[in-house]
Formats: C-alpha cells, sequence, structure tokens
C-alpha cells in the first residue's frame, strides 16, 4: 500500500505540472490557399495516470505514459470536397507484459477519409474511417464525458480486424427533415479470411428532436452548448455475423449548469465466422452535470457484459469520477473510480487520472 500511495503521489506531481503549463488555445491553425481550398491543423494529447488491480494477483499495475497523441489534418479541397487525417501513437511509456515499456510506440493512420457533399440529404465517404453501429463507437475521442469509451463498445474491433472501429470502405450518409433525421450506409473490408470474403455491411439511423448533430464524429458532451436529444439504432453484417445497437443521448442545459446522459446497448454475435466474437449483450450508462460556476463535472460511468450460454464470463464496471475543464474540451482533467467484477473472480479496483489538451 506505501508503494501504492507513492506512485500515485508521483502522478499527481506529474499531472499537477502538466496542468500549469497547459497554454490557452488561440486561433486554430489554418492555410488558406483560395476561397474554395484550405488546411487546417490540430493536436490531441491525453496524458494519464492509472493504478489497475489484477483480477488474479490482486497486485496494482502502476502507470504514468501517454494514453493518445495524435496528429490532425483536415480541411477543404475543393467546393463540397473535404478531408480529414489524423494519426496516433497510443499508450507511449506504458508497462508491458514483457517487463518493459512501450516506449518507441508505431506511428500509424488512424483515420483517412474523403468526403464529396452532394447536397445536405447526400454525401459520399471513402477510406479508412470509423464503422461502428451505436453511439459510443461513432464519438470523438477529445469529447468523450468519461475518461474512456464503454469497454465493450469496440468488442467487434478485433474480429473484424478493424482499427480501433476503423474500417476501409465506402458510406453514404445524409439529414432530412431540417437535419434531425441522419442517415449512414457503408460497406468496408471486414474480415479477410479469403480473398473472395463478401464485405461487411452497416447501416444506422438517428432523430434528433431539438438541435441536429451534422458532423461525422459525435460529441460526448456539449457542455452545456447544445440542446440534444437524439435517439438512433444501427446493424451491421458480414457472412454469419450480425451486430445490433440502440441507444439515447440527452445533452441539455439547465439553469445552474448542463445534463448529460447516454445510453447504449449493443447485441454481437459473431457465429461460426467470426468465432472469438462471442454471441454478447453489453449496455453502457453514462451521466453527468456540469456546474457551470466551477467548471466541474461529476460523472457516472456504468457497464455491463453478458454472454450467451457458455461463451464467456459475464462482467460489469461501475465507476464513478470527477472532470474539471479548464477551458473545455481544449484543455481539462478528468478522474475515474471503476469497480471491476467479472463472474466467479473477486472484484478489482481501477483509478485513473488524465489530462487532455485538444487544439483543432
Amino acid at each position: 500500500m506505501k508503494r501504492q500511495r507513492h506512485a500515485w503521489l508521483a502522478a499527481g506531481i506529474t499531472l499537477a505540472l502538466l496542468l500549469v503549463v497547459v497554454p490557452a488555445a488561440r486561433a486554430q491553425v489554418q492555410i488558406k490557399v483560395n476561397d474554395d481550398t484550405f488546411f487546417k491543423l490540430g493536436l490531441l494529447l491525453q496524458t494519464q495516470g492509472d493504478a489497475a488491480q489484477d483480477l488474479a494477483t490482486r497486485a496494482y499495475a502502476q502507470n504514468v505514459f501517454v494514453r493518445r497523441v495524435r496528429f490532425l489534418v483536415g480541411g477543404q479541397i475543393a467546393k463540397n470536397l473535404t478531408f480529414f487525417l489524423e494519426t496516433d501513437s497510443p499508450n507511449l511509456g506504458k508497462s508491458l507484459t514483457t517487463g518493459t515499456k512501450n516506449s518507441q510506440p508505431s506511428l500509424y493512420l488512424q483515420d483517412a477519409y474523403v468526403e464529396w457533399k452532394i447536397n445536405d440529404k447526400v454525401a459520399l465517404d471513402a477510406g479508412l474511417m470509423l464503422m461502428s453501429v451505436s453511439r459510443n463507437g461513432l464519438q470523438s475521442a477529445a469529447t468523450l464525458m468519461p475518461v474512456d469509451y464503454g469497454p465493450y463498445t469496440f468488442a467487434f474491433s478485433g474480429a473484424t480486424q478493424s482499427n480501433v472501429g476503423r474500417d476501409t470502405g465506402l458510406q453514404l450518409k445524409g439529414n432530412f427533415l431540417d437535419k434531425k433525421l441522419e442517415y449512414r450506409a457503408g460497406v468496408s473490408q471486414g474480415m479477410r479470411d479469403v480473398p473472395n470474403r463478401e464485405l461487411r455491411y452497416t447501416a444506422r439511423v438517428m432523430y434528433n428532436f431539438f438541435e441536429p448533430e451534422t458532423g461525422f464524429f459525435y460529441t460526448g458532451t456539449y457542455l452545456g452548448k447544445k440542446k440534444v436529444l437524439a435517439v438512433g439504432g444501427g446493424i451491421e453484417h458480414q457472412h454469419d455475423y450480425q451486430g445490433y445497437a440502440a441507444d439515447v443521448f440527452f445533452d441539455y442545459p439547465v439553469k445552474y449548469g448542463a445534463l448529460t446522459t447516454q445510453l447504449d446497448h449493443i447485441r454481437f454475435d459473431g457465429g461460426q465466422f467470426l468465432k472469438t466474437l462471442k454471441d454478447q449483450h453489453s449496455t453502457l450508462f453514462e451521466v453527468g452535470y456540469l456546474i457551470n460556476k466551477s467548471s466541474l463535472q461529476p460523472v457516472v460511468q456504468v457497464s455491463r457484459r453478458d454472454f450467451a450460454g457458455n461463451g464467456g464470463a459475464d462482467e460489469k464496471r461501475i465507476g464513478a469520477g470527477l472532470n474539471y475543464y479548464i477551458k473545455g474540451h481544449t484543455a481539462n482533467v478528468k478522474a475515474l473510480y471503476n469497480r471491476i467484477d467479472v463472474e466467479g473472480v473477486q472484484a478489482a479496483n481501477q483509478f485513473t487520472v488524465q489530462i487532455q489538451f485538444f487544439y483543432y
């Protein structure tokens, strides 16, 4: 316990020093070529400290590392023709099971797609992009309300040979009914076990009862700047693999702050095709209340995964934390405690603190 306290003290000092040196955001970096062509540059940096208790040994794995460092480039190359590129080099400095640390992680392309917007009702995306049927799986990592995504949101990713939910393909999307009804329909590579394997298909619809959401990435919390009540659902298919999702998102400013809540339910069944993706249901619930004058936001995140039959050990996680927004999503500090309960094993604890700088 003494060593654990020392580790957390060191992590706290490191994050406090980082907090002091976070600069105020200036105007966005933009290179304008002409009225129809411009480029934007950006950076996402998340430094994190955590202590995660091992379910078997009960010992704590302690880390201070860079959770995400991403370089972003976006812009317009012609009228109605935009692009977005993003690299990632995750978990820099995190300890590995081999007895060393991730000191030289690979830098890889996270997103790379072009969008041709014909009109508000029809746009074509092509390239490497998020292909998910759930809202949480389409949210930007820079605007999440808790420290990270739901633990089971991307359960399909490894089996479908995706990269954190990304796949290469084509997608049609657009908005109807005053931009309140959104649709997305995509075809992507999916699992390539044989060259003649059929492609992966995804489809999603969402309706916003208040203000519309028209961007490619969904927002995790609007921090009181928007009124949103969105109900959505999606389906995906490849061979005998099926995935389904339904979700509700609510974000609304109130007298003393803003309330944000989200409920996602997902079912994945890999069938005989994706045997590592067992038939499972997962539920994610998040709620946060932003206290305006203090810039504090208490947060609760609850997630559960249940397997059909003997597919695996059921699991649930109950988390509670506090966010402090120095400057919205541009600069903030988040802390979260998780209680992890896996069927048949004594429950374990996880403590996480993260500081974020986002500029785009």
